[in-house]
Parts: structure tokens; sequence; C-alpha cells
């Protein structure tokens, strides 16, 4: 239990978390991978090399020590970082080193007369009460996961029922447990872990899941990063009839019951979580407004299944919005990057609407601002960034 002492420890160290924060994750990070190189594998290093995981330890840092006198202000932050934990399958027994290593990267990077005894000791509490907050929450998901209909726990075999190539960069994968038993369900919108060997090396990702849940299969559709070991494994040598290993279900962006209109909007891969949002929602009643943004035609995947089900469902809109345009292939609805005049066409007259949007994070904060100005309440949008959402991970 954190003493009043040691929280106005934590409150006076913000400033200095907010100058420093993501030196001291990077000194942070080296010293758990020279230390704990076992843990390599739950942490992706594209973005380690980019900067994108230590930008966001040091936010999710700093978030927790702004709000150490109450938590519950953090508000999704928690349950993001827990949902990514349970994908990664982070166990109760990680939480330690990584306390560990964080604790001698604070001594070490403030120095000692910054970084007293009781600066460490405060520090060493406030990371023992939320990772008792992370691990408690994990530990009951993992308990419920293998407990449902189809669950299991940790690594489970799947084998490739199928590939199919999706457009010039994504390729979806339909995966079938290789016990031929059923599979956990799961709600439109959440991705699954899958754990991979590439190069001798043991590595974990998640990807969304990109069709609608039926208790037999999974599919997952890949996007071929530039540099991303793993996308490039699957792309490039994962084929029909191979087994891979996945991890349960997991995240906390998902479709919502409501009968107003749902208005989905995506940028580039943003587009395969709802996939599984759009099928869940034609089985109803809702309009929906599907708007998607991509470079061009040929990375534009799903279009043809999208324009089949637009024809099939009258309450289902669909608009393209393509960066560039040769004029070749299928036109677009509009041409240049996704704009405030173009969504004002796009959404529904009323702005009483559920919205959902997700992308690359340039793409997400324009849509977020857009939609701010154009009226819609900002408790009825949801939104997820593609990129490294928790902190601790």
């Amino acid at each position: 239990m954190l003493t009043q002492e040691q929280r106005a420890i934590i409150t006076a160290t913000v400033p200095i978390l907010e100058q420093g924060g993501e030196a001291l994750t990077r000194h942070f990070y080296k010293n758990l991978f020279r230390d704990h190189p076992e843990v390599l594998p739950y942490f992706n290093q594209a973005h380690q090399h980019s900067g994108d995981q230590q930008r966001a330890l040091a936010n999710g840092v700093l978030m927790y020590a702004k709000h150490i006198d109450q938590l519950d202000a953090l508000g999704d932050l928690v349950s993001i970082i827990v949902n990514k934990h349970v994908a990664l399958q982070i166990r109760a027994e990680h939480y330690p080193l990584v306390g560990a290593s964080l604790l001698q990267a604070i001594r070490e990077v403030l120095g000692e007369q910054v970084a007293s005894d009781a600066v460490i000791d405060a520090w060493g509490a406030a990371y023992g009460q939320l990772a008792d907050i992370l691990a408690g929450e994990e530990g009951r998901i993992y308990k419920a996961q293998a407990a449902a209909p189809g669950g299991w726990s940790g690594a489970r075999d799947f084998l490739v029922r199928s590939k199919t190539v999706e457009s010039e960069e994504i390729t979806s994968f339909l995966l079938a447990p290789a016990d031929g038993q059923p599979v956990l369900d799961f709600a439109p919108g959440q991705y699954i872990g899958v754990v991979a060997t590439v190069d001798g090396v043991p590595m974990r990702r998640q990807y969304s899941l990109s069709a609608a849940s039926n208790g037999q299969t999974y599919r997952i559709s890949v996007k071929r990063e530039a540099g991303g070991k793993v996308s490039t494994f699957f792309h490039d040598n994962v084929q029909a009839g191979d087994t891979v290993q996945l991890t349960p279900p997991s995240g906390d962006f998902v479709l919502r019951d409501g009968d107003k209109p749902l208005v989905l909007i995506s940028g580039g891969v943003g587009i395969t979580p709802t996939l599984a949002m759009l099928t869940e929602a034609l089985r109803g009643k809702r309009p929906v407004h599907f708007i998607h943004a991509a470079r061009h035609h040929g990375v534009h995947a799903f279009r043809a299944q999208i324009d089949e089900l637009a024809a099939q469902h009258p309450q289902l809109q669909r608009f393209y919005c393509y960066a560039e345009h040769g004029g070749e292939h299928d036109a677009p609805d509009a041409v240049g990057l996704l704009n405030k005049e173009q969504l004002n066409h796009w959404l529904p007259a009323s702005r009483d609407v559920d919205a959902y949007f997700l992308g690359p994070q340039p793409f997400m904060r324009a849509v977020k601002q857009y939609l701010r100005e154009l009226g819609v309440p900002e408790q009825q949008t949801h939104h997820e960034f593609f990129g490294p959402a928790a902190a601790l991970n």
C-alpha cells in the first residue's frame, strides 16, 4: 500500500517524466533485454527501433503518475494494456522482471541525487500497485478464456485452411484448430495473438480478426510491413496446410449494441476489424455507412466483398476515397486524402450516430478532429490507433 509520503513523491516526479520519460524508457528496455533476454519474444522490435514502444510506455507511466491518487481517471488505459497483455500472454511472473529493470533505469538515468532511496522506494511501491491491478485482471481473463466453450489457455495449434491474396499488401489466412474442436467466440473488432518462430527466434504479434465469429475458424488478414519480420514470414512462408499457434481472442475495441446509425471509418489495414463489425451489424436493421480510405486501388482490400454486401443490404452505404487514382480500375467516390468535406457528405444527416474509426495514427488524429467539428459527440465515437497501444508491452 502506498503511503501518503510515497504518493507525494510520485506526484513530484511527474515533471521529470514529462521532460525525459522517453529517454528513461529507452534505458529501461536496454536493461530489460540485456538482463532478461527471455522476454524478447513479447516485444515488437520494429516498434523498438522506431521509438513507438518507448513513447507508449512513457505515456503510460506518465498517466499513471499523474493519477496516482485517482486511478479511476485512467479511463480505458488499463483495459487497453490488459487486453494487449492477454493477447501476448503476459503472466504474473513477468512483472517482477519489468519492475526491477524500471527501478534500475530510474536510478541510472536520473542519478542518485534525484533518484534517492526514498524515490526508488516510492516508485517500487507504485509499480507494485500497478502490477497487482494488471496481473489480477489478466489472471481473471485467462481463467474465463480457459473455462469458456471452445476456450483454451496459452498457445494452441491451428492449421492454415486457406491463404487468400486480398490486395497488393494484404493476405488473409483462414485458421482451424488442429484438434478439430470448437473455438472461443469473440466480439467483432477483437484481435488474436500469433506465436511464430522466424529464423529460429520466437516472436509474438496481434492481428485483428477479419471475419465474424462462427465457433469453428478464425481469419486474420496480414499486411506486409516494410521490415516486418512476422508479416513477411506469413506472406512468404506460411502456406495452406501449415501449423501456426494462436492465443485466445482479446481486445476492448468492439462493436457495441445499439440502434443508432453505424458509421465505420477505416484507413489502410484498419479495414480488417471493421469487416467483422459490418457482418454483425448487417444481421440487424440499423443503417450502416462504411467509409474506407486507401492509397490506391491496388492496396484496397476487400472491395469486391463490400460491394457485394452493399448490393444485398439496402441499409448499407459504402464510400471509398483513394489518395491517388490512375483511372485504370474501378473509380473511388473521391480522390485525395479523406477530408472534412467528404465526411460531411458521407455521414448521415443526423449526427446522432455511433462512429468507429481506426487506422494509422495521422489518419486517426485527422478523423477524430473532423468528427468533432462536424458535430458527432465524443462519447459516440470509438477509436483505436494501429500501433503499440499498451504501455507495458
